[in-house]
C-alpha cells in the first residue's frame, strides 16, 4: 500500500521535533559534567557538586575530587558551575545562575563550595527540597557564607542569606554550624596546619588521615554549636610552607576548629540529616593528600557508609591537576564543563 503523501509533513515534522528535543538537551548537558562511577562501594550512588565562588577556585578543585570519588570509589559524581548565561562559560562571578540544579532531586549526596550565591528560585528550590529531605552535606571553606540575595531579597529562601536576621546566621550558621566572621590567620601570608583533636582520633573519618596542610588561612569559628563534633583544629603557621613553625600567641590559644560534624534538623520542616564542614577546601588546599583523603572519607560517613571507609582510601589524583592559586580575578575565563571531561 502507498503511503499518503499527506503524511510526509506529519513525518517531517516529528522527526524536526525529536532532533531539536536531542539538541536542547545536549546544549544543557553541556552545563555541568558528570562522571560514571567505576567499580567500588559507591557504585549506585549519586553525588551532586556545587561549584560557585570567586576566590578559592571551586571550579577545579570540586571536579578533581569528583573524577577520585568516581575513579575510585565507584560513585556517580555529576559537577555543577556558575555559568554565564550569554556564552556558557564557566564564570564564578555569575552569582545568579547554576545551572542543572535538579540533579539535586535524585542525589545521593551534596558536595559544595559557594559563596555568596544570589539564585533565582527555580534554582533554589532544589537545594531547600534536597535539605528538607534529610539528605547530608559536605560544606567546604566559604559554603559558610553561600548565599547572599542581593537580587532576590523577596525570596521565599531569603532565609539561607548569611547575614539573616530571621535564621540568624543563615545556611552556614543552622546547617553547617557557623556563618562567616572573619580571617583568624592573616590571608595569603599564614598557612594551616591540620591537628586532629585529640578526642575524636577513633572517628571513621579520620582513618588514614595525616599530614594535613593547607597554603589557605585559618578562619574564625565563633558560633560553633555544642551538637557539632570536633574533627581537627587548624594551627596558624608563620608562613606559606607545610614545615614553618606555629604562629606563637593567642592565635593558637586555643586553635580554631577546621572541620567538624552534625547530625540534626535544623528546623521543624527539616528531616535529620549529616553534615560535614571544613574552613579548608581551595584548589590549592587539595593538593593536599591528607585533605582528599578526609573529604573522601567524610563522603562515605555522610552516606551512613562509615564501615566501607578504607584503611586508607585511594585518593591519588586522575589525570593532570595543575590548580590555579586562590585570590579574586584569577578564574581562567572561557572555561566550559566540558573543558574537566575525561578524555
Amino acid at each position: 500500500m502507498k503511503t499518503s503523501f499527506w503524511l510526509w509533513p506529519k513525518r517531517w515534522a516529528l522527526k524536526l521535533a525529536l532532533l531539536v528535543t536531542i539538541a536542547v538537551w545536549n546544549a544543557a548537558a553541556a552545563d555541568w559534567v558528570t562522571y560514571e562511577g567505576q567499580s567500588g562501594p559507591g557504585k549506585g550512588k549519586q553525588i551532586v557538586f556545587l561549584a560557585g565562588d570567586e576566590e578559592y577556585r571551586s571550579e577545579e578543585a570540586l571536579p578533581m575530587l569528583a573524577k577520585i570519588l568516581a575513579a575510585h570509589h565507584g560513585f556517580k559524581c555529576t559537577v555543577l558551575f556558575s555559568i554565564n548565561p550569554a556564552d556558557h562559560t564557566i564564570d564564578p562571578n555569575t552569582q545568579t545562575n547554576i545551572l542543572g540544579m535538579e540533579a539535586l532531586d535524585a542525589a545521593d549526596l551534596c558536595v559544595m563550595l559557594l559563596r555568596f550565591r544570589d539564585l533565582p528560585d527555580s534554582q533554589m528550590r532544589h537545594f531547600v527540597d534536597y535539605l528538607k529531605a534529610g539528605k547530608p552535606v559536605l560544606g567546604l571553606r566559604t559554603s559558610t557564607h553561600a548565599f547572599q540575595f542581593q537580587t532576590h531579597q523577596d525570596s521565599p529562601y531569603a532565609k539561607y542569606d548569611w547575614r539573616s536576621k530571621a535564621w540568624p546566621g543563615g545556611f552556614g550558621q543552622q546547617v553547617l554550624g557557623d556563618t562567616w566572621v572573619n580571617h583568624h590567620g592573616e590571608h595569603g601570608k599564614q598557612s594551616t596546619r591540620g591537628i586532629i583533636e585529640p578526642d575524636a582520633r577513633a572517628n571513621p573519618i579520620l582513618k588514614g588521615v595525616e599530614n594535613i596542610w593547607g597554603p589557605t588561612d585559618v578562619y574564625t569559628v565563633a558560633h560553633l554549636p555544642p551538637d557539632a563534633t570536633i574533627l581537627l583544629r587548624g594551627e596558624v603557621l608563620t608562613g606559606m610552607k607545610p614545615d614553618d613553625p606555629p604562629l606563637s600567641g593567642s592565635k593558637n590559644e586555643p586553635m580554631m576548629p577546621i572541620a567538624w560534624t552534625r547530625e540534626r534538623a535544623p528546623a521543624p520542616d527539616y528531616k535529620p540529616s549529616r553534615v560535614f564542614t571544613t574552613t579548608m577546601g581551595a584548589a590549592v588546599d587539595l593538593q593536599n593528600e591528607g585533605l582528599r583523603r578526609l573529604l573522601v572519607n567524610a563522603c562515605y560517613w555522610a552516606l551512613k557508609m562509615e564501615s566501607k571507609i578504607p584503611e586508607k582510601a585511594d585518593v591519588a589524583i586522575v589525570g593532570n591537576y595543575q590548580p590555579t592559586w586562590f585570590g579574586f580575578g584569577k578564574h581562567k575565563p572561557g572555561m566550559r564543563p566540558a573543558d574537566f571531561e575525561d578524555k
